[in-house]
């Protein structure tokens, strides 16, 4: 099977997308932590730009989930 993309692209994506602007924290960062202490105030803007920045993160997730879940499953023989 063709691959359709290359994983690195979306190593690259986290990192940079992801997790920018990076001072004085990563911005995704502070937008879980947003969302864990309730999201009071937040607008819909701020869950858009948390979908946006936590798309790489997702993406990446499911395509290791899917590489480790397509693997052959290895037979043990018994004797």
């Amino acid at each position: 099977m063709k691959k359709l993309f290359n994983p690195w692209l979306l190593v690259f994506a986290c990192v940079s997308l992801g997790l920018a602007p990076f001072f004085p924290e990563p911005h995704l960062w502070g937008k879980l932590k947003w969302i864990a202490g309730g999201a009071r105030g937040m607008q819909p803007l701020d869950w858009f730009d948390t979908a946006v920045h936590g798309l790489p993160w997702l993406l990446l997730i499911g395509y290791g989930i899917g590489r480790f879940a397509s693997r052959p499953k290895k037979l043990i023989k018994r004797d």
